[in-house]
């Protein structure tokens, strides 16, 4: 039956096989198992929710910053330190933004345009745009900042000022905090300048078209990188690390990343080993999920930052990456998934080393790492992860 309603038949056959495009980018084996076929249909549905807020809320004219990204949206493997907010706008208008900077280790803001023409198995998402940084502003006494965001700076306006893209049509925050709890979260408020500042009752061609990108939306961005684990299976990137170019899938200039597959058995660890560049902004490591999704970390003791992650005596960063707890700080658990992604990142360093990675039985971790390494008990373990999850859930999404 078709609904009376224009566009809401075409939304919802629109994302009714979308699960099965999921599923079809995965290999026969995993297309077969009953868990991944669900948590595929859950990969589904974080994608409709994630199109379906940006259909309910964006209106280029009077845009407001909303959540993206998420331990609850997770497409294409989120940073576990990182907020990610977005606004759409209008192209060639002229915005303010407003707010208390807070002290986030990086308060950014890139700038997004028209998505390109993907062809067969691309994920291209265009060439970097202008990033901008809050925590480059002036501030007030109050720690606030004001800055307008146009393609030409207002005559006669001497205050902050970023050149804006005249072809960007959004804009993406990232908020990365390493030590959770103490940084304080940035404010943020957007409005167009260069039009009215009421909002008239959208029209009904409008509200259409918005339920109408829905689909394809999230039919764009559901299957597009689940299959990025199965294509590091097939380059022999198994319990081993290699370096990666996000630069055309909006990953952020300055950013190194690596990245590579595992695959262990519950008896079984790995032993992330790395030296550290002299500077650096920002490091973390994370895993991710067959279908390329973080790891749950707010439940789970499954991403490290600079802050949680210590370097031993020796100046070499070790991780221990495993099913069961091995007892020592720097840990990664991979919260009941025996195969999945392990990614890292150096931020602004001076030097980009790619990690080795060794693999060994969880019995013998303890005796492979420095005689230092400090011991963590289940007790403590347990009080860590729940400290994790109350820093992270008093973090502000929206």
């Amino acid at each position: 039956m078709t609904s009376v309603v224009p566009g809401w038949t075409d939304f919802l056959d629109g994302l009714r096989d979308l699960p099965d495009r999921v599923l079809a980018r995965l290999p026969a084996d995993q297309q077969a198992d009953p868990q991944i076929r669900q948590e595929a249909g859950r990969l589904a549905l974080s994608a409709f929710v994630a199109a379906g807020i940006d259909a309910l809320t964006s209106d280029p004219d009077h845009p407001v910053f909303l959540p993206q990204l998420s331990n609850y949206i997770t497409i294409g493997q989120p940073n576990a330190d990182t907020n990610y907010r977005s606004a759409k706008i209008t192209a060639g208008g002229t915005y303010r933004l407003r707010g208390r900077r807070g002290s986030m280790n990086q308060a950014v803001i890139a700038e997004t345009g028209p998505r390109p023409k993907q062809m067969e198995g691309s994920v291209n998402l265009g060439a970097p745009r202008p990033v901008h940084n809050l925590n480059a502003l002036t501030l007030d006494a109050q720690g606030r900042y004001d800055v307008i965001l146009s393609p030409a700076r207002p005559e006669g306006y001497t205050g902050d000022w970023w050149r804006l893209d005249p072809t960007s049509n959004g804009l993406l925050v990232r908020l990365v905090g390493s030590e959770w709890g103490v940084e304080l979260e940035p404010s943020l408020s957007i409005e167009r300048l260069d039009s009215p500042a009421s909002r008239p009752r959208p029209a009904a061609a409008v509200l259409e078209a918005n339920l109408r990108s829905i689909a394809a939306a999230a039919g764009f961005i559901a299957p597009l990188l689940v299959d990025r684990p199965q294509k590091l299976h097939m380059d022999g990137v198994v319990n081993k690390l290699r370096a990666v170019d996000f630069s055309q899938m909006g990953g952020l200039k300055g950013q190194f990343y690596y990245e590579g597959a595992y695959d262990l058995q519950d008896d079984e660890a790995l032993i992330i080993e790395t030296t550290v560049p002299e500077t650096y902004a920002y490091r973390s490591v994370i895993l991710t999920n067959d279908l390329y999704e973080t790891t749950d970390w707010y439940n789970n003791h499954s991403s490290l930052n600079g802050a949680q992650a210590q370097v031993d005596d020796d100046g070499i960063l070790r991780i221990v990456v495993s099913a069961r707890d091995p007892g020592v700080p720097n840990w990664l658990d991979t919260a009941g998934f025996s195969t999945g992604v392990i990614q890292g990142r150096w931020v602004d360093c001076s030097s980009e080393p790619v990690p080795t990675i060794r693999k060994l039985a969880l019995a013998d971790v303890r005796a492979a790492l420095p005689a230092s390494t400090p011991e963590v008990t289940p007790q403590e373990r347990d009080q860590i992860t729940r400290n994790r999850r109350a820093a992270l859930q008093q973090r502000p999404l929206w």
